[in-house]
């Protein structure tokens, strides 16, 4: 797959492991730097929605890493 520029690319995480980890992984590319990128389904007063977490490509994935709790529901637009 080639990779562009400002683009990325998530799968199901199935090797999740514990209710921490992300639903989703991938990696994307910013001004040619290469990001980890993971998402979680989350549930808000308005209902469904996705957390993100963005991490240098050269440290370890995220995978057990939780979404932090500060999100505030009523700042997400949808």
């Amino acid at each position: 797959m080639e990779k562009r520029d400002n683009s990325g690319v998530l799968f199901a995480n199935d090797k999740k492991d514990n209710e921490k980890a992300p639903n989703y992984k991938g990696n994307m590319m910013v001004d040619g730097q290469e990001y980890w990128l993971s998402a979680w389904v989350k549930e808000g007063k308005n209902g469904k929605f996705l957390g993100l977490a963005v991490s240098p490509r050269d440290a370890q994935p995220p995978a057990s890493k939780p979404m932090p709790k500060n999100l505030d529901d009523d700042l997400i637009p949808f």
